[in-house]
């Protein structure tokens, strides 16, 4: 919304003028009167995205009516003031509105939505997703606890079991609500292979999207999900990598403890933004990730993912529209440098997403 102001122009005579919201025209007629008003300046709310067709639209502080000074022209007289409820009432601006209007002016198309806009088939999609996701997890939390003693013993590290349930679970989930599309398969290192794996981050749904892939590679999460039942229990059996964040001393730990496990043949899983993307725009990538995999030596496998955030928008993790989703997975990059490393991954990613429009 944007603030401006209105002036009215003065007669020769003065009247006081108080709690005043008017049209934009500055002399109005009532009934063979005229309706005067004094040299005087006040703010008005122009509604920002439609100005031309809702004019200017006036929020007063008390539900009080509007008080007019007005003159009988034929008569030469002040009479007394008038108060005018029906146009006080007609310029009454609702809550409404004004959050209408913010929500318009902002934001990249696609990736904001008012709350009145919601379709009740997207609530609906969004509580059984969560139904299903539930029941899947409570169903295969049981395989995870007792093959993992097994798990420890036989494969530390990789924990490939643990992924394939995983794997089932994520499947399962998202299986009944939309569909997905892998290219570039034949870009991906042998499944025994250590790497590190980049890649944009839209949506809650990323994390299902590339579970689907089936690879074995290790997540970094925030410390507070490892604390939610079932979810937090498959977390820690997996060997998500958890991490404090705006804690550099978490930070740090994070990223030798990546370096440790791809020296023991483990992939990792970095989203370099660091955050989902508010608007469906790409941010800005930060290096760990590429720092990690030019002292270890191994390569980084970008990848693109398209969709999972027009299905489930940001800070929206409640609905759950309709669509698909797209993987690109891109060649792997090699080098020891990783600013440029950095650089690459990133324009190939933009250049995708651009590309899909």
């Amino acid at each position: 919304m944007e603030v401006t102001a209105a002036a009215y122009p003065s007669l020769t005579t003065p009247f006081h003028l108080r709690n005043l919201s008017t049209s934009s025209s500055h002399l109005c007629a009532y009934k063979g009167q005229s309706l005067v008003s004094s040299s005087y300046k006040h703010a008005v709310l122009r509604s920002s995205y439609s100005s031309a067709q809702n004019g200017f639209l006036c929020m007063p502080r008390k539900k009080l009516g509007v008080l007019w000074a007005y003159s009988d022209l034929k008569r030469g007289n002040l009479n007394r003031p008038y108060y005018d409820f029906k146009l006080h009432n007609y310029k009454k601006l609702s809550r409404s509105v004004l959050v209408r209007s913010e929500l318009a002016g902002n934001g990249a198309p696609n990736s904001a939505y008012a709350l009145s806009e919601v379709k009740l088939g997207s609530k609906v999609r969004g509580i059984s997703f969560y139904a299903v996701t539930a029941v899947a997890a409570i169903l295969l939390i049981g395989p995870m606890l007792v093959a993992h003693p097994l798990v420890l013993l036989l494969d530390r590290y990789q924990r490939k079991f643990q992924h394939f349930i995983a794997k089932v679970w994520a499947t399962l989930t998202v299986s009944l609500f939309f569909r997905i599309k892998f290219e570039g398969l034949e870009n991906l290192p042998p499944p025994g292979a250590p790497a590190v794996y980049v890649s944009n981050h839209q949506s809650f749904l990323d994390i299902y999207t590339l579970l689907t892939l089936g690879r074995s590679f290790k997540f970094i999460s925030k410390t507070a999900i490892f604390l939610f039942p079932i979810i937090g229990w498959a977390m820690s059996m997996m060997g998500v990598i958890p991490l404090k964040r705006m804690d550099s001393k978490s930070q740090l730990e994070c990223l030798k403890r990546c370096m440790d496990l791809i020296k023991k043949g483990a992939s990792v899983f970095f989203f370099p933004e660091g955050t989902r993307s508010k608007d469906g725009k790409l941010g800005a990538f930060k290096k760990g990730a590429f720092s990690v995999a030019a002292k270890t030596g191994v390569p980084v496998v970008p990848m693109t993912l398209m969709g999972t955030g027009k299905i489930m928008p940001s800070g929206m993790e409640g609905i759950l529209n309709s669509g698909s989703v797209k993987v690109v997975i891109h060649k792997p990059l090699q080098g020891r440098n990783p600013d440029v490393m950095c650089s690459e991954a990133r324009k190939t990613i933009a250049d995708t997403l651009s590309l899909q429009g």
